[in-house]
């Protein structure tokens, strides 16, 4: 698995979106059981916040010490150092399972085993992931500039099923059907900045060029936000749920 946050995980932690509770409103009825739940690529706790709120003992792993350091704290939430596909968890322990923008960077194969083998009978796996976001036509243009014709060739091949939606990663488990769902955030323009100095493909540019090309465009989105203080941005949500056993 790849290591692409540790050096911005503290921008990682303020900048990236959360998910919308309709994510778990869906999930919670389909559980028989809410005793323990694994977040695996955790990074620093977005989902594991949320899961904390229900169940009475969380797990949450990543690969990355830096984005541990940052993440959320709860009495009932204990981080680790782990890669998703092999952990010291017991045989049958979750009731679910989730990764959130993160099993794209997982070997598929031995991630699926490592869930079967700690899942519990009737155990669910979500995997949660966000599409590129949408503003208004204007700012859509300048941000999907910055991401195609700018840092296009430095994104990794795995951002690939990200932009298939998922739909193309292997997902051996009885799938259910999931709600569309649109995860709706209010940010100022220094939001934004700050997210898209997020990605991977921006620090990897960045890293080959000597320079951040966020500034490239930066005017340009300024001018296509306008003078509104903030504004609706919508993240259209990718979701899959499977019956794990």
């Amino acid at each position: 698995m790849k290591d692409h946050f540790s050096n911005i995980s503290d921008q990682y932690a303020r900048f990236r979106p959360d998910y919308p509770h309709a994510i778990f409103d869906f999930l919670y009825p389909l559980l028989k059981e809410k005793q323990k739940a694994w977040d695996c690529g955790t990074g620093n706790g977005q989902v594991a916040r949320e899961l904390a709120q229900t169940f009475v003992h969380v797990e949450a792993t990543d690969i990355s010490q830096s984005q541990l350091e940052h993440a959320y704290l709860a009495d009932n939430i204990h981080y680790s150092l782990q890669a998703a596909e092999s952990t010291d968890f017991g045989d049958d322990s979750f009731d679910l399972i989730t990764a959130a923008q993160a099993v794209h960077w997982f070997d598929f194969d031995e991630f699926y085993d490592e869930v079967k083998r700690v899942a519990r009978s009737n155990a669910i796996i979500a995997i949660i992931g966000y599409e590129l976001n949408n503003i208004t036509p204007e700012i859509d243009q300048v941000v999907r500039t910055l991401y195609s014709d700018i840092v296009g060739k430095y994104w990794d091949s795995e951002r690939r099923y990200i932009q298939e939606k998922y739909q193309t990663i292997p997902f051996p488990f009885r799938e259910l059907e999931t709600p569309e769902i649109n995860n709706i955030k209010i940010w100022n323009f220094d939001n934004l900045l700050g997210y898209l100095n997020t990605w991977s493909a921006v620090r990897h540019f960045n890293d080959a060029n000597g320079y951040n090309p966020v500034d490239e465009i930066s005017e340009d989105l300024k001018k296509a936000w306008g003078s509104s203080e903030v504004r609706k941005v919508n993240f259209p949500i990718i979701f899959r749920a499977g019956r794990i056993k």
